[in-house]
């Protein structure tokens, strides 16, 4: 499974974007989790869907677009990696720590729980 550490992402946001694409940042939280906070950066698209809607959603993916997927600690996230990429998505990735690693590592502001 691919997975992109948390200081890294934004460097993989701006690689991405240099060669043309724009990486979706998923977010597979629950809607109070995401509620709490989120990573979005410039230059990514941003979108929140919980977990248990990919399997009736992943069609709206566009199967060349590199998608990063996100949860609390990345356990979630890896699991979602795993199903799009059984399902046809080989540009899936896993934030390795979730947002809780987002918060420690590079933006405090974003809040833990």
């Amino acid at each position: 499974m691919r997975e992109i550490d948390v200081t890294e992402l934004q460097a993989f946001v701006a690689a991405e974007r240099a060669a043309g694409r724009t990486p979706l940042l998923l977010d597979v939280r629950e809607p109070w989790e995401v509620a709490l906070g989120r990573i979005e950066l410039a230059g990514a698209q941003s979108q929140a869907w919980p977990m248990h809607t990919l399997p009736a959603r992943q069609g709206e993916l566009d199967p060349a677009q590199p998608v990063v997927c996100i949860c609390h600690h990345g356990q979630r996230s890896a699991q979602v990696v795993a199903f799009l990429s059984h399902h046809g998505h080989p540009a899936a990735y896993n934030l390795a720590g979730g947002t809780d690693a987002w918060s420690r590592e590079v933006d405090p502001a974003l809040p833990r729980y």
